[in-house]
């Protein structure tokens, strides 16, 4: 039974000291009804115990005795739990982004605040997100957590091909089927996307890519998924950098890969340099300035247009003429 004793007495401290409490020895003493040496003795297996696991990598944590507090706290606790601002941040971000069910939601945020927050402000992170996580309004779409993500990233990191059946947009036609490369996993407004190539079975029975351009599909539109039993390989010098990608894509809309020129005349060139990372100035004068960025596809049409008439579609001619079009059957409404 003292054996027993002791370990639970250990476990308590140790406890206590991660949630960020000072002890003092002559008042742990009284707490457990031992002498303060049996106490000191605790403080040193559990200063080895956390030794033991900075070197080899698992954790920052050590206790040492405070002077002006006149007790032991634990040190390297801010490098693994959030602070408050860090959980509150990061809260805000999730709930603003309506990427979950309400269902999700609530049960991440709970994971996170249980997980990350020191025991004594837990009640305090709690009430801060309570109002939110009440009001809070979902998106229309499947759940996320249960599998899907995690299966298909598993594929992705294991190269294998896919055969998804995919709901389209309009939802009076009927699902296609298609056989993919998974390249990476995306998040942008609100979704989930899922990054692949779509790929054909050739005469010789291998697959290859149908275009030269990776396609995008929302992820709560996959219906169904599986694996082919086939892996595929992409050389090194082709391999896909979603950071890279990113950069050069707006609203998900994919297309082919070009740089396109236009002239903005605003008055906030910071906005729009921060909106396209590839952006870079070709000119400037007191009318405004010439950009170019390379991109991907009409989604960077769609997000000028917002600009209204402070921006101009330059170059190349296709996208001018695009461009052309749709504030054409703009108009047309209004007419």
């Amino acid at each position: 039974m003292k054996g027993q004793d002791k370990n639970n007495r250990i476990l308590d401290i140790y406890m206590r000291l991660c949630d960020g409490k000072v002890l003092n020895k002559a008042e742990e003493a009284l707490r457990f009804r031992v002498d303060e040496r049996s106490i000191q003795r605790d403080f040193k297996d559990i200063r080895k115990f956390l030794e033991a696991r900075r070197v080899s990598g698992l954790s920052e944590c050590d206790i040492f005795y405070d002077r002006t507090c006149n007790g032991f706290r634990m040190t390297g606790l801010e490098n693994t739990l959030m602070s408050n601002s860090e959980i509150l941040a990061v809260s805000k971000i999730l709930l603003e982004s309506r990427a979950f069910t309400k269902e999700e939601v609530v049960k991440i945020l709970d994971k996170m605040v249980s997980g990350c927050v020191r025991r004594k402000d837990m009640k305090l992170v709690a009430d801060l997100l309570a109002n939110e996580k009440f009001h809070y309004v979902e998106i229309h779409h499947e759940p996320y957590i249960e599998d899907k993500l995690w299966d298909i990233g598993s594929d992705i990191e294991q190269s294998n091909l896919l055969k998804i059946t995919y709901q389209k947009q309009a939802m009076e036609e009927e699902p296609v089927e298609r056989v993919i490369q998974p390249l990476a996993i995306l998040f942008s407004e609100y979704y989930f996307y899922l990054n692949a190539y779509i790929v054909e079975e050739n005469d010789k029975g291998e697959y290859v890519q149908k275009y030269d351009y990776p396609a995008v599909f929302r992820i709560d539109r996959i219906k169904d998924y599986s694996q082919i039993g086939r892996k595929f390989k992409i050389p090194y010098r082709n391999r896909f950098e979603e950071g890279e990608f990113r950069k050069r894509i707006q609203f998900m809309y994919m297309g082919r890969l070009i740089k396109l020129q236009f002239r903005y005349t605003g008055k906030s060139i910071a906005s729009i340099l921060e909106r396209l990372p590839t952006a870079r100035i070709l000119e400037e004068s007191r009318e405004g300035y010439v950009l170019e960025a390379e991109v991907y596809g009409r989604g960077v049409l769609m997000w000028l247009m917002t600009q209204g008439s402070m921006v101009e579609v330059l170059r190349p001619d296709s996208a001018r003429a695009e461009m052309k079009r749709l504030l054409s059957e703009m108009l047309a409404k209004y007419e």
